[in-house]
């Protein structure tokens, strides 16, 4: 038999195992007599688990690990007595509300009941025990502990269900916001873009959406009521020239096929934009078509954007093609015009055969004057950029242009005080706007006024109208009255030999001119014009630093007279006959030796035999198999003081890129005073080079 210290008694019927059966109400039963411990423990262990304790002491550890409905206390016990543990019981906040029933087998009288009610006990029960009234005044404590602990329960339940309630509550809210959020989101996002989502049905006709989605209004400039109202409208407002595949596109539609669609459409304001239209079509679960469900996307930016992204490929694939074609009139202009100078050093010429002679000279300068303005399209000709004041320039232009406009055309310059200098090649500025000046003049046949202002203007990240990097720039606009330019015609108003002008009135190069000059000086040029209103060409070009100084980009040759005093042993290389020969012979007419040769191997070859004969070497710059730049670098490698001159056809040639002194540049056509300057100036640089080496 277990020891009645430790002794839990369970009910019959209910194993240890049964764990489905709410814990049963415990018992501490507290005695110093084991034999009062196993009595009791007996009468009550159908009423409840009992739990013993031998003394006050183990009575109170008791207390620290469980919990119980009801107290049985003796009242004598060695140690710690029942009224002091009593007292103790009390005094703890865990169990102060536990009941104490006290077991006495002495002292019935009033003072001692009085004293153990005082300490806590709520009842008296005295020894001999009897056991029905043992057990009915436990029970009664027991069912009052199981109810107060199924109360407990339920409440517990309860608050647990009323806060999962409260929690499923919260996120259910949660997920409301979010989704309003999300939806409000998604709303501003569609409102934002320029999308419209719609749903159709599928045999709509006329064309008559019944869900629209995004800002209607914001893209078409229509509410969608105008819409409904008016059912034809959208067919009436689509591009004439995409009215009838569009018609078709939607023919398709009942047959269940989808839609993809780029047109033109024009909006409430009159102004059309393209919209790509695409829908696909809905079924239901069974595969029935319901309705079809589409997006009409805004891409004029992008049919804008690859518009101008063609006109710019155009534009560059016209521009090399430009330049190649200078670079050959150039090298014919100059052997023609060696040539007719050859024929006036070498063949006496009566008056008229000089008249002939000069005709003729003066169509190939003409001629040159034209290839200047095909290199300044293609963005190859040499400009010297430097800090330009404003006031100046419209100054100058104002004189070259005093007898140019005529009695009915006005021109006017509309400057503002603080316009800052503008980073250009003088000259070519000066010639752009006179270009510009002149169209507009010749666009008001009746008379009017041009108008030229200039402004500042700041490019922050990349102009989407120009193009340009970011930065400061001096806008210069040229405005007219006159007739103005179809819009058809305005992507070509800037290439090459175009012109809207009568025929034998124009060469039109001379916008092409400006568009190439402020590309190569680092700008754009915009034209705005409408018909019967007038024309603005903006041209865009780079501010002037404050500490800009004007750099020149090629030798200024000033013309001589006289050739260099001493006779000079050339290599010459050209892989031109006609140029070669011409130049040929306008150094042996000049006293100097010559030795030719057609290209830059032959050149070496030439050179390696007797290096330390030539004086100076001219050459080419575009030549097969070797460029005249390369043929140059390989010679001063063995001659770093062997005077060179490379001759171009082309603007673009930089001969700084040679990084030395004593290589000069002169580009073709070339007159024979150009030629000797060049040699005077190569002789002079060769005659210092050598002092600095004696010395």
């Amino acid at each position: 038999m277990p020891s009645p210290r430790t002794a839990k008694i369970a009910p019959a019927g209910i194993g240890p195992a049964d764990e489905s059966a709410p814990p049963r109400a415990r018992v501490l039963v507290v005695d110093d007599d084991e034999r009062n411990l196993l009595a009791i423990s007996t009468v009550l262990e159908d009423v409840a688990e009992v739990v013993t304790a031998d003394s006050g002491e183990e009575a109170l550890r008791r207390l620290l690990k469980d919990e119980f409905a009801v107290i049985l206390l003796d009242v004598y016990m060695p140690g710690i007595d029942g009224y002091e543990t009593a007292q103790m019981i009390r005094a703890r906040e865990q169990t102060k509300r536990v009941p104490i029933v006290f077991l006495s087998a002495v002292n019935k009288e009033s003072q001692h009941l009085l004293r153990g009610y005082s300490m806590g006990a709520v009842d008296y029960v005295f020894k001999p025990v009897d056991p029905v009234v043992l057990r009915s005044k436990v029970a009664v404590f027991v069912d009052l502990f199981t109810m107060t602990r199924e109360i407990q329960r339920k409440a517990k339940q309860e608050q647990a269900l009323l806060d999962a309630n409260l929690r499923a509550n919260a996120e259910l809210l949660r997920a409301e916001q979010a989704l309003r959020i999300a939806e409000q989101r998604q709303a501003a996002i569609i409102e934002s873009l320029p999308i419209i989502l719609y749903l159709e049905e599928i045999d709509a006709n006329p064309r008559i959406p019944k869900f629209v989605s995004g800002n209607f209004s914001a893209l078409t400039g229509f509410a969608f009521a105008d819409i409904q109202r008016t059912p034809g409208l959208w067919v009436e407002r689509l591009h004439p020239d995409d009215r009838g595949r569009v018609i078709e596109a939607l023919a398709g539609r009942p047959e269940g096929r989808s839609l993809a669609v780029e047109y033109r459409w024009q909006c409430a304001d009159g102004q059309y934009k393209h919209f790509l239209d695409h829908a696909v079509l809905l079924r239901d679960t069974v595969g029935n078509p319901v309705e079809y469900a589409g997006t009409l996307l805004d891409v004029t930016e992008r049919k804008e954007l690859e518009s101008e992204l063609t006109q710019a490929r155009k534009m560059d694939a016209i521009g090399q093609l430009t330049g190649g074609i200078a670079h050959d009139f150039n090298n014919l202009l100059a052997a023609v015009l060696g040539g007719l100078g050859m024929i006036e050093r070498r063949v006496p010429l009566d008056d008229k055969q000089k008249k002939i002679v000069g005709m003729t000279r003066r169509a190939a300068e003409q001629g040159a004057g034209l290839v200047k303005h095909l290199l300044a399209f293609a963005r190859r000709q040499k400009l010297e950029p430097a800090a330009i004041e404003i006031p100046a320039l419209a100054a100058s232009v104002t004189d070259l242009l005093a007898h140019t406009l005529g009695g009915l055309v006005e021109m006017q310059w509309s400057l503002g005080g603080d316009v800052a200098p503008v980073y250009a090649d003088g000259a070519q500025l000066e010639l752009a706007l006179m270009n510009l000046i002149i169209n507009a003049r010749d666009a008001m046949p009746e008379g009017g006024l041009v108008t030229v202002s200039a402004r500042d203007e700041i490019v922050f990240g990349g102009d989407g109208r120009t193009h340009l990097a970011a930065g400061d720039y001096v806008v210069l606009a040229v405005r007219d009255t006159g007739c103005g330019i179809a819009p058809d015609l305005l992507e070509q108003v800037m290439e090459p030999f175009f012109t809207t002008k009568a025929v034998g009135k124009g060469t039109g190069l001379g916008l092409s001119m400006v568009y190439g000059f402020a590309q190569q000086s680092g700008g754009a040029v915009r034209v705005e014009s409408e018909v019967d209103v007038g024309t603005c060409v903006e041209i865009w070009l780079p501010r002037a630093r404050t500490d800009e100084i004007p750099i020149s980009a090629e030798l200024r040759i000033d013309r001589l007279d006289a050739a260099p005093a001493k006779t000079l042993n050339i290599l010459l290389v050209d892989d031109h006959d006609g140029v070669r020969a011409t130049t040929g012979a306008l150094l042996e007419d000049l006293g100097h030796q010559v030795t030719h040769a057609i290209d830059g191997p032959d050149a070496l070859l030439c050179f390696q035999r007797t290096p330390e004969s030539f004086d100076v070497v001219i050459t080419d710059y575009a030549m097969p198999r070797m460029s005249g730049t390369e043929l140059v670098r390989q010679i001063r490698a063995h001659r770093a003081d062997l005077p060179a001159l490379v001759v171009t056809g082309y603007g673009e040639f930089d001969s700084a890129a040679l990084g030395d002194d004593g290589v000069l540049v002169l580009g073709k056509p070339f007159v024979a005073e150009q030629l000797i300057a060049t040699l005077s100036e190569l002789a002079r640089a060769r005659v210092t080079a050598a002092r600095g080496t004696r010395g």
